[in-house]
């Protein structure tokens, strides 16, 4: 009965307050499929702090990186080149890729001409050394979620990457063991020629995906190729959860989260092809040991990732609006645990969330505003003109969770007690009506 009180509770809270659920949900932003418009927003109208941006695009260079590109809600908000590397320049996605392929199986379970489920010598045939009964145990699902069983270090002249059947090698029951197995995973792109009819992985993305979202690129030896902005178009579908400029795209929702959450136990910070942040353990690369805590401890924690090698990075954050892609050369050596340059990475770009500097002469920054945003213990909520009476947050339901009167420009709000999450701050007048809405988010 309770729980019955408290969703009619905060149903009439939404219908009540403005409709504060299409405030929660902010209107992403999505570039034309063709053109090179790209609408930005400044550092400052997002209360970003200069120097500490200006640190962060010095250490990406540092780093060896060839592009950084930052989204907020859709927009661009940084876009770096370095060197020679141009917007027209392309380079190579390395694993990230498999992130793309992940959707792509997705999408073609969504069309019904494959299922997780099948095994995957359905559409290969005998395509590796084990025996047959322990071949047809290996599904779709399995090669997913890195849990073939296959050996991942197969002896020389075989490697990690290795496809020819006399190199993937019988080594454990499937859903028994989790190896990052690059060699398995690969044959995901014949099955989904196969099982599409397309005449190659490159046709195969272009018409299910890139073209719905103005993706370009070139898949080369199984590996995808492409501009800094296509990186980041892959991304913003993905922060749209599959969706471009209102048209649902992967309706397969099951799917998506599936996808983007732990899909098995043995490597929890392992969805579908997909790092997942956040979890309460990690494994790695070429590595049977486990580590505790968040692979990316200094990144949100709803964060997910395609990481490739040498450092090729899409960063997806949905709780701060956020895209974050890098393309270069590696950033350095990994240590024994996560790579150190994802920790940093994102140690830097928390840093540029603070209160504008008061020298700022902006008129975004006299308008209505939330920081820090992310906030972790007070949320601080100008306001242009001492108007509004009341100030209240939202949670994604819609449920009032925090109210209190205004105390002029600037009222301070403790968050400390709230669950990370989402929340919608809202500034209202005398008579309770809404003055405006700010999404902000709570670490």
């Amino acid at each position: 009965m309770k729980k019955l009180l408290l969703a009619c509770c905060c149903l009439l809270g939404l219908l009540l307050s403005d409709n504060p659920a299409q405030a929660q949900t902010q209107t992403l932003y999505f570039p034309s499929l063709t053109g090179s418009t790209w609408a930005s927003t400044t550092p400052a109208s997002l209360g970003w702090c200069q120097p500490q941006l200006d640190s962060l695009l010095a250490f990406a260079g540092r780093k060896g990186s060839k592009s950084l590109l930052i989204l907020k809600d859709g927009r661009m908000v940084v876009e770096q080149y370095y060197g020679t590397y141009t917007a027209d320049s392309v380079w190579y996605w390395a694993s990230a890729g498999k992130s793309l392929t992940a959707t792509l199986v997705g999408l073609a379970q969504q069309d019904g001409i494959l299922s997780l489920n099948d095994s995957t010598s359905r559409y290969l045939g005998r395509w590796t050394s084990a025996t047959r009964p322990q071949q047809r145990q290996i599904t779709i699902r399995h090669q997913l979620t890195m849990t073939t069983g296959l050996d991942d270090t197969p002896p020389a002249p075989c490697d990690n990457e290795s496809t020819t059947p006399s190199c993937l090698r019988y080594l454990a029951p499937s859903a028994t063991r989790w190896a990052y197995h690059t060699g398995a995973y690969r044959t995901l792109q014949d099955v989904l020629t196969q099982a599409s009819g397309a005449s190659s992985m490159t046709q195969y993305t272009n018409q299910r995906l890139g073209n719905r979202i103005g993706m370009t690129g070139v898949w080369v030896n199984d590996v995808y190729y492409s501009k800094a902005r296509s990186m980041a178009r892959f991304g913003l579908f993905i922060l749209a959860r599959g969706a471009w400029n209102g048209t649902q795209i992967m309706t397969d929702g099951a799917y998506f989260q599936a996808m983007t959450t732990p899909s098995q136990t043995m490597n929890r910070s392992y969805g579908y092809l997909w790092w997942v942040n956040g979890q309460a353990s990690y494994k790695l690369p070429g590595s049977q040991l486990t580590f505790s805590g968040s692979f990316t401890p200094a990144a949100p924690a709803d964060m997910i990732a395609a990481l490739g090698k040498n450092d090729q990075k899409i960063y997806v954050v949905p709780s701060l609006g956020l895209v974050v892609v890098r393309q270069g050369q590696s950033a350095g050596q990994r240590t024994l645990a996560a790579s150190s340059f994802d920790n940093e990475l994102w140690t830097k770009i928390m840093a540029v969330f603070c209160r504008p500097m008061a020298t700022a002469a902006s008129s975004e920054a006299a308008s209505y505003g939330a920081f820090p945003n992310p906030a972790v213990e007070i949320l601080t909520l100008r306001q242009p003109a001492p108007t509004a009476v009341n100030v209240r947050l939202l949670d994604a339901l819609g449920c009032q969770v925090r109210r209190q009167p205004t105390a002029g420009i600037e009222t301070s709000v403790s968050v400390a007690a709230l669950a990370p999450g989402l929340y919608t701050v809202q500034w209202l007048d005398a008579a309770g009506r809404v003055l405006a809405s700010r999404r902000v988010a709570r670490l």
